[in-house]
Protein backbone atom coordinates (compact mmCIF):
# COMPACT_ATOMS: atom_id res chain seq x y z
CA UNK A 1 0.00 0.00 0.00
CA UNK A 2 1.08 3.57 -0.66
CA UNK A 3 1.69 5.74 2.39
CA UNK A 4 -0.11 9.07 2.22
CA UNK A 5 0.58 12.07 4.45
CA UNK A 6 -1.58 15.13 5.00
CA UNK A 7 0.19 18.41 5.78
CA UNK A 8 -2.26 21.03 6.99
CA UNK A 9 -1.66 24.58 8.08
CA UNK A 10 -3.66 27.77 8.26
CA UNK A 11 -2.95 30.49 5.70
CA UNK A 12 0.62 31.75 5.99
CA UNK A 13 1.68 29.11 8.52
CA UNK A 14 4.70 28.05 6.44
CA UNK A 15 3.55 24.60 5.37
CA UNK A 16 4.94 24.93 1.83
CA UNK A 17 8.37 25.76 3.28
CA UNK A 18 8.07 22.76 5.60
CA UNK A 19 7.09 20.47 2.70
CA UNK A 20 10.23 21.49 0.80
CA UNK A 21 12.35 20.35 3.77
CA UNK A 22 10.34 17.20 4.50
CA UNK A 23 10.25 16.15 0.84
CA UNK A 24 14.02 16.73 0.56
CA UNK A 25 14.52 14.39 3.52
CA UNK A 26 12.39 11.66 1.88
CA UNK A 27 14.17 12.14 -1.46
CA UNK A 28 17.54 11.76 0.31
CA UNK A 29 16.33 8.29 1.33
CA UNK A 30 15.56 7.62 -2.35
CA UNK A 31 11.84 7.30 -1.70
CA UNK A 32 9.70 7.91 -4.77
CA UNK A 33 7.27 10.61 -3.70
CA UNK A 34 4.39 12.46 -5.25
CA UNK A 35 3.30 15.84 -3.92
CA UNK A 36 -0.38 16.54 -4.48
CA UNK A 37 -1.36 20.19 -4.23
CA UNK A 38 -5.03 19.95 -3.29
CA UNK A 39 -6.34 23.51 -3.54
CA UNK A 40 -9.99 24.49 -3.91
CA UNK A 41 -8.88 27.68 -5.61
CA UNK A 42 -8.71 28.08 -9.37
CA UNK A 43 -4.97 28.81 -9.43
CA UNK A 44 -2.40 26.91 -7.39
CA UNK A 45 0.47 29.23 -6.44
CA UNK A 46 2.04 26.80 -3.95
CA UNK A 47 2.64 24.19 -6.66
CA UNK A 48 4.77 26.65 -8.58
CA UNK A 49 6.79 27.30 -5.40
CA UNK A 50 7.62 23.57 -5.18
CA UNK A 51 8.85 23.18 -8.78
CA UNK A 52 12.49 22.95 -7.67
CA UNK A 53 11.76 19.57 -6.03
CA UNK A 54 10.80 17.86 -9.30
CA UNK A 55 13.22 15.21 -10.43
CA UNK A 56 13.96 11.49 -10.47
CA UNK A 57 12.40 10.85 -7.06
CA UNK A 58 9.68 13.53 -6.94
CA UNK A 59 6.71 14.49 -9.10
CA UNK A 60 4.12 17.23 -8.59
CA UNK A 61 0.40 16.89 -9.21
CA UNK A 62 -2.51 19.17 -8.45
CA UNK A 63 -6.24 19.28 -7.92
CA UNK A 64 -7.60 22.69 -8.86
CA UNK A 65 -10.91 23.81 -7.51
CA UNK A 66 -12.95 26.67 -8.81
CA UNK A 67 -16.03 24.56 -8.09
CA UNK A 68 -18.21 23.47 -5.18
CA UNK A 69 -17.21 21.12 -2.34
CA UNK A 70 -18.66 17.97 -3.95
CA UNK A 71 -16.91 18.65 -7.25
CA UNK A 72 -13.61 19.28 -5.48
CA UNK A 73 -13.92 16.02 -3.53
CA UNK A 74 -14.60 14.04 -6.74
CA UNK A 75 -11.53 15.57 -8.38
CA UNK A 76 -9.41 14.72 -5.32
CA UNK A 77 -10.54 11.09 -5.39
CA UNK A 78 -10.02 10.78 -9.15
CA UNK A 79 -6.49 12.17 -8.86
CA UNK A 80 -5.61 9.72 -6.07
CA UNK A 81 -6.90 6.81 -8.18
CA UNK A 82 -4.60 7.78 -11.05
CA UNK A 83 -1.61 8.38 -8.73
CA UNK A 84 -2.02 4.94 -7.14
CA UNK A 85 -0.88 3.39 -10.43
CA UNK A 86 2.42 5.31 -10.63
CA UNK A 87 4.58 3.39 -8.17
CA UNK A 88 5.04 6.00 -5.44
CA UNK A 89 6.36 5.01 -2.02
CA UNK A 90 4.69 8.01 -0.41
CA UNK A 91 2.33 10.82 -1.38
CA UNK A 92 2.28 14.17 0.40
CA UNK A 93 -1.01 16.06 0.24
CA UNK A 94 -0.85 19.81 0.76
CA UNK A 95 -4.35 21.28 0.83
CA UNK A 96 -5.34 24.91 0.87
CA UNK A 97 -4.88 26.78 4.15
CA UNK A 98 -8.67 26.69 4.30
CA UNK A 99 -9.50 22.98 4.27
CA UNK A 100 -11.98 20.55 5.76
CA UNK A 101 -9.73 17.79 7.18
CA UNK A 102 -12.66 15.36 7.23
CA UNK A 103 -12.49 15.25 3.43
CA UNK A 104 -9.07 13.57 3.60
CA UNK A 105 -10.21 10.81 5.96
CA UNK A 106 -13.58 10.30 4.26
CA UNK A 107 -12.13 9.94 0.74
CA UNK A 108 -9.49 7.44 1.86
CA UNK A 109 -12.19 5.23 3.41
CA UNK A 110 -13.93 4.89 0.04
CA UNK A 111 -13.33 2.07 -2.43
CA UNK A 112 -10.94 1.48 -4.13
CA UNK A 113 -8.69 3.94 -2.25
CA UNK A 114 -9.07 2.06 1.03
CA UNK A 115 -7.30 -0.92 -0.60
CA UNK A 116 -4.47 1.11 -2.16
CA UNK A 117 -3.57 3.72 0.44
CA UNK A 118 -2.46 3.66 4.06
CA UNK A 119 -2.53 6.92 6.03
CA UNK A 120 1.00 7.73 7.13
CA UNK A 121 1.35 10.98 9.07
CA UNK A 122 -1.08 13.84 9.58
CA UNK A 123 1.07 16.91 10.17
CA UNK A 124 -0.28 20.27 11.32
CA UNK A 125 1.96 23.30 10.76
CA UNK A 126 1.09 26.27 12.98
CA UNK A 127 2.79 29.67 12.98
CA UNK A 128 4.63 29.84 16.32
CA UNK A 129 3.57 33.46 16.65
CA UNK A 130 -0.07 32.81 15.77
CA UNK A 131 -2.21 35.92 15.81
CA UNK A 132 -4.03 36.05 19.13
CA UNK A 133 -7.40 37.25 17.89
CA UNK A 134 -9.05 35.01 15.31
CA UNK A 135 -12.68 34.70 14.31
CA UNK A 136 -14.76 31.73 15.43
CA UNK A 137 -14.47 30.29 11.92
CA UNK A 138 -10.68 30.63 11.90
CA UNK A 139 -10.42 29.02 15.32
CA UNK A 140 -12.67 26.22 14.08
CA UNK A 141 -10.31 25.48 11.17
CA UNK A 142 -7.28 25.66 13.47
CA UNK A 143 -8.85 23.20 15.90
CA UNK A 144 -9.86 20.76 13.14
CA UNK A 145 -6.30 20.74 11.77
CA UNK A 146 -4.57 19.99 15.07
CA UNK A 147 -7.24 17.68 16.54
CA UNK A 148 -6.29 14.76 14.26
CA UNK A 149 -2.58 15.51 13.85
CA UNK A 150 0.04 12.92 14.69
CA UNK A 151 2.47 15.80 15.12
CA UNK A 152 2.05 19.56 15.48
CA UNK A 153 4.92 21.70 14.19
CA UNK A 154 5.38 25.28 15.36
CA UNK A 155 6.91 27.12 12.41
CA UNK A 156 9.03 30.28 12.30
CA UNK A 157 10.16 29.79 15.91
CA UNK A 158 13.56 31.22 14.96
CA UNK A 159 11.69 34.56 14.87
CA UNK A 160 10.07 34.23 18.29
CA UNK A 161 10.91 33.69 21.93
CA UNK A 162 9.80 30.36 23.52
CA UNK A 163 7.16 32.23 25.54
CA UNK A 164 5.51 33.24 22.26
CA UNK A 165 5.22 29.55 21.36
CA UNK A 166 3.61 28.84 24.73
CA UNK A 167 1.09 31.61 24.04
CA UNK A 168 0.32 30.00 20.67
CA UNK A 169 -0.28 26.62 22.32
CA UNK A 170 -2.63 28.25 24.82
CA UNK A 171 -4.55 29.63 21.83
CA UNK A 172 -4.62 26.17 20.19
CA UNK A 173 -6.00 24.66 23.39
CA UNK A 174 -8.69 27.35 23.62
CA UNK A 175 -9.68 26.62 20.02
CA UNK A 176 -9.92 22.89 20.83
CA UNK A 177 -12.05 23.65 23.86
CA UNK A 178 -14.26 25.83 21.66
CA UNK A 179 -15.12 22.86 19.43
CA UNK A 180 -15.58 20.54 22.42
CA UNK A 181 -12.43 18.50 21.71
CA UNK A 182 -10.69 16.96 24.71
CA UNK A 183 -7.19 17.00 23.19
CA UNK A 184 -4.62 19.46 24.63
CA UNK A 185 -1.00 20.34 23.83
CA UNK A 186 2.08 21.47 25.73
CA UNK A 187 5.54 22.46 24.44
CA UNK A 188 6.68 18.86 25.05
CA UNK A 189 4.03 17.63 22.58
CA UNK A 190 5.17 19.68 19.57
CA UNK A 191 8.20 20.01 17.31
CA UNK A 192 9.85 23.27 16.39
CA UNK A 193 13.19 24.25 14.92
CA UNK A 194 15.57 27.12 15.39
CA UNK A 195 17.94 26.12 12.60
CA UNK A 196 16.97 22.89 10.85
CA UNK A 197 15.40 19.55 11.73
CA UNK A 198 17.71 16.59 12.31
CA UNK A 199 17.30 13.25 10.53
CA UNK A 200 15.94 11.86 13.80
CA UNK A 201 13.30 14.59 13.98
CA UNK A 202 12.30 14.04 10.35
CA UNK A 203 12.04 10.30 11.08
CA UNK A 204 9.71 11.14 13.97
CA UNK A 205 7.57 13.22 11.63
CA UNK A 206 7.59 10.49 8.99
CA UNK A 207 6.23 7.95 11.48
CA UNK A 208 3.99 10.29 13.51
CA UNK A 209 0.73 8.65 12.42
CA UNK A 210 -2.51 10.41 13.25
CA UNK A 211 -4.88 10.87 16.16
CA UNK A 212 -8.64 10.53 15.71
CA UNK A 213 -10.42 13.03 17.93
CA UNK A 214 -14.05 14.00 18.26
CA UNK A 215 -14.91 17.66 17.83
CA UNK A 216 -17.85 19.83 16.85
CA UNK A 217 -17.71 21.26 13.34
CA UNK A 218 -18.16 25.03 13.25
CA UNK A 219 -19.43 25.28 9.67
CA UNK A 220 -20.74 23.12 6.86
CA UNK A 221 -17.95 23.91 4.42
CA UNK A 222 -14.91 26.15 4.06
CA UNK A 223 -16.37 27.05 0.67
CA UNK A 224 -19.10 28.92 2.55
CA UNK A 225 -16.98 30.50 5.28
CA UNK A 226 -14.26 32.27 3.26
CA UNK A 227 -13.63 33.99 -0.05
CA UNK A 228 -10.78 34.17 -2.56
CA UNK A 229 -10.20 37.00 -5.04
CA UNK A 230 -7.93 36.37 -8.05
CA UNK A 231 -6.17 39.22 -9.87
CA UNK A 232 -4.78 37.77 -13.09
CA UNK A 233 -2.88 39.26 -16.03
CA UNK A 234 -3.10 42.84 -14.70
CA UNK A 235 0.67 43.51 -14.77
CA UNK A 236 0.73 44.91 -11.25
CA UNK A 237 4.09 46.37 -10.25
CA UNK A 238 5.84 45.97 -6.91
CA UNK A 239 4.69 49.36 -5.61
CA UNK A 240 1.03 48.62 -6.38
CA UNK A 241 1.24 45.21 -4.72
CA UNK A 242 3.00 46.43 -1.57
CA UNK A 243 0.72 49.46 -1.14
CA UNK A 244 -2.43 47.46 -1.85
CA UNK A 245 -1.33 44.80 0.62
CA UNK A 246 -0.68 47.44 3.27
CA UNK A 247 -4.13 48.93 2.82
CA UNK A 248 -5.88 45.54 2.94
CA UNK A 249 -4.15 44.40 6.12
CA UNK A 250 -4.75 47.77 7.78
CA UNK A 251 -8.41 47.23 7.05
CA UNK A 252 -8.80 50.52 5.22
CA UNK A 253 -9.58 48.86 1.90
CA UNK A 254 -11.16 45.59 2.99
CA UNK A 255 -14.60 47.02 3.76
CA UNK A 256 -16.19 44.97 6.51
CA UNK A 257 -14.05 41.94 5.70
CA UNK A 258 -10.76 40.63 7.00
CA UNK A 259 -7.80 39.55 4.86
CA UNK A 260 -5.73 36.53 5.96
CA UNK A 261 -3.21 35.99 3.17
CA UNK A 262 -2.01 37.60 -0.05
CA UNK A 263 0.26 35.60 -2.34
CA UNK A 264 1.23 35.29 -5.96
CA UNK A 265 3.74 36.31 -8.61
CA UNK A 266 4.57 39.42 -10.59
CA UNK A 267 7.10 40.39 -13.26
CA UNK A 268 9.49 43.29 -12.73
CA UNK A 269 12.97 42.76 -14.18
CA UNK A 270 12.30 39.04 -13.78
CA UNK A 271 9.76 36.99 -11.88
CA UNK A 272 9.11 37.52 -8.15
CA UNK A 273 7.19 35.39 -5.67
CA UNK A 274 5.18 37.46 -3.17
CA UNK A 275 3.82 36.24 0.16
CA UNK A 276 2.18 38.29 2.88
CA UNK A 277 0.31 37.88 6.13
CA UNK A 278 -0.51 40.61 8.59
CA UNK A 279 2.70 39.86 10.50
CA UNK A 280 5.23 39.56 7.67
CA UNK A 281 5.83 40.06 3.97
CA UNK A 282 8.41 38.31 1.77
CA UNK A 283 9.73 38.68 -1.77
CA UNK A 284 11.77 36.02 -3.54
CA UNK A 285 13.35 36.12 -7.00
CA UNK A 286 12.34 33.03 -9.01
CA UNK A 287 12.94 31.61 -12.48
CA UNK A 288 9.36 31.21 -13.71
CA UNK A 289 6.05 32.61 -12.56
CA UNK A 290 2.53 33.57 -13.53
CA UNK A 291 0.94 37.02 -13.46
CA UNK A 292 -1.44 36.44 -10.55
CA UNK A 293 -2.10 37.82 -7.07
CA UNK A 294 -4.50 35.94 -4.77
CA UNK A 295 -6.25 37.53 -1.80
CA UNK A 296 -7.88 35.21 0.74
CA UNK A 297 -10.10 36.36 3.56
CA UNK A 298 -13.39 36.43 5.37
CA UNK A 299 -16.30 38.56 4.15
CA UNK A 300 -14.16 40.33 1.55
CA UNK A 301 -15.56 41.90 -1.60
CA UNK A 302 -13.82 41.80 -4.98
CA UNK A 303 -14.43 45.49 -5.63
CA UNK A 304 -12.72 46.46 -2.37
CA UNK A 305 -9.71 44.33 -3.22
CA UNK A 306 -9.41 45.68 -6.76
CA UNK A 307 -9.63 49.26 -5.49
CA UNK A 308 -6.81 48.64 -3.03
CA UNK A 309 -4.54 47.66 -5.93
CA UNK A 310 -5.61 50.73 -7.91
CA UNK A 311 -7.61 48.68 -10.42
Amino acid sequence: MVKIDLITGFLGSGKTTFIKEYASYLISKKQNIGILENDFGAVNVDMMALKELEGEYCELEMVAGGCDADCHRRRFKTKLISMAMLGYDRILVEPSGLYDVDEFFDVLREEPLDKWYEIGSVIAVVDGGLEDRLSAEEDGILASEVANAGVVILSKMDLYEPLVGEKTLAHINRALEGVKCSRRFSMEDVLYKVDTYSKEEFAKIEHAGYHLSDYEKMFASVFEAFQTVYIMDKKLNRHQIEEGTKQLFLGEAAGKGRVFRIKGFFFEDGWWEFNATKECQTLKKITDGQDVIIVIGENILEEDVLTSFQL
